[in-house]
């Protein structure tokens, strides 16, 4: 990837597109295409585009049946400026309209649509955190959870379902303002795993191999510097998952599993990524190699195949918690959106909401053909596929433990 857009993209969030995150229900014909939601102060959201919108064509060519190279350059447009026709259809809509959207840098909102649901066993949050692969991450999520603390949260729903992933030390201290310093403070939050070959030293930074912990501090590009992070010393949570979930969202699942703090996962299986790397700048263009496995304090790190949800939990890769489909007749954090209402009854209940399911979900296979036709194979389509699932351990200076 070229440096300064990647560069640009992990400090301040800020891309070019359009400013929405699409569902490809079928990425081959039939096909079948939804926002899955919006960014603020976007071209997607100055048109009143929303979650739940079904994209029905593009630049002429039906997203049924038509020409993958022409959905594609659409959807994904290559340079800044770029302006593309879209039919849509809105959410509870039964007529298209047409728009022109002209793509343009966008600054990512990590976390959105936070709420706080007053019910009969206490407080429940829900926040909607799309990326940690930002460090503006950091301060939303502080801010966040001072409102959750302040406003008595007895109960939390993180909704990774688009996390892609992003940078391990953000991922750690979101365990540790979930977990809080009783449940946390000593422990590993994730123990960096090399090949046979680097027992012992960092071949990256040179550094002897020291476990990542949770950190309970703030980072120095923070609000506060070097501040202690706010936590709800919850003993569970319920994420919110499905295949885009995904890398340093896992980890976070896996790291907080490690101490046994309860994860009750709703939704599908997550992607499987228990690896990563350090991005590396040669001549301009940054490289990504996989370089390293990730470990919880139990010594688990495989789930390459994902988190699952089951009925069962094995302490592994089987989580306790209820298959469900993505609802896109809802926007997120409506209580009434399948996966966030399944969550409440859950903590309300203690089971699965009836026509839900609690067995185990399937486990994605990957696929080693890709049709012609689609939609997932075009260059710019595995480009932004792989930033969304993507983990960092990029840890500023100021939070190793050295």
């Amino acid at each position: 990837m070229d440096t300064d857009d990647y560069q640009q993209q992990a400090s301040t969030g800020a891309s070019s597109g359009y400013g929405f995150r699409i569902k490809l229900v079928s990425s081959a014909p039939p096909r079948q295409i939804f926002i899955a939601y919006t960014e603020p102060n976007s071209p997607a959201s100055a048109e009143g585009i929303t979650r739940g919108a079904e994209i029905i064509e593009i630049d002429g060519a039906a997203v049924v049946d038509g020409d993958a190279n022409i959905l594609n350059a659409g959807l994904f447009p290559a340079e800044e400026g770029e302006t593309h026709e879209f039919v849509i259809r809105d959410l509870g809509s039964n007529t298209n309209r047409t728009v022109s959207l002209t793509s343009a840098i966008v600054t990512s909102d990590p976390v959105q649509n936070e709420q706080i649901f007053n019910t009969a066993s206490g407080n429940v949050g829900y926040m909607q955190f799309n990326t940690f692969g930002t460090r503006i991450a950091e301060q939303e999520l502080i801010d966040a959870f001072v409102n959750f603390s302040n406003q008595g949260v007895q109960d939390l729903v993180v909704d990774l379902r688009y996390n892609g992933g992003g940078f391990l030390f953000i991922s750690s201290q979101l365990a540790y303002m979930v977990a809080g310093d009783a449940q946390t403070s000593g422990r590993v939050f994730e123990e960096t795993v090399w090949n046979d070959q680097h027992p012992n030293f960092n071949p990256v930074t040179g550094e002897a191999l020291q476990p990542t912990p949770f950190y309970s501090t703030t980072s120095s590009e923070a609000t506060a510097p070097g501040g202690v992070l706010p936590s709800l010393n919850l003993n569970r949570v319920f994420v919110l998952s499905m295949p885009g979930t995904c890398s340093a969202s896992e980890a976070f699942i896996n790291g907080l599993r490690g101490i046994d703090v309860e994860v009750i996962l709703i939704g599908d299986t997550t992607c499987g990524k228990p690896y990563g790397f350090y991005p590396t700048d040669n001549c301009g263009t940054t490289y990504f190699t996989i370089q390293f496995s990730g470990e919880n304090d139990k010594g688990f790190g495989e789930y390459a195949d994902g988190f699952v949800p089951s009925s069962t939990d094995n302490g592994q890769d089987f989580v306790k918690g209820c298959v469900v489909e993505d609802d896109f007749n809802h926007l997120l954090g409506d209580p009434d959106e399948a996966l966030l209402a399944a969550a409440l009854e859950y903590q309300a209940t203690g089971a699965c909401p009836a026509g839900t399911s609690n067995k185990q979900a399937k486990r994605h296979a990957q696929k080693a053909y890709v049709s012609p036709e689609s939609l997932l194979n075009s260059d710019r389509v595995q480009q932004r596929l792989f930033m969304e699932q993507s983990k960092f351990l990029e840890i500023p200076k100021e939070l190793r433990n050295e």
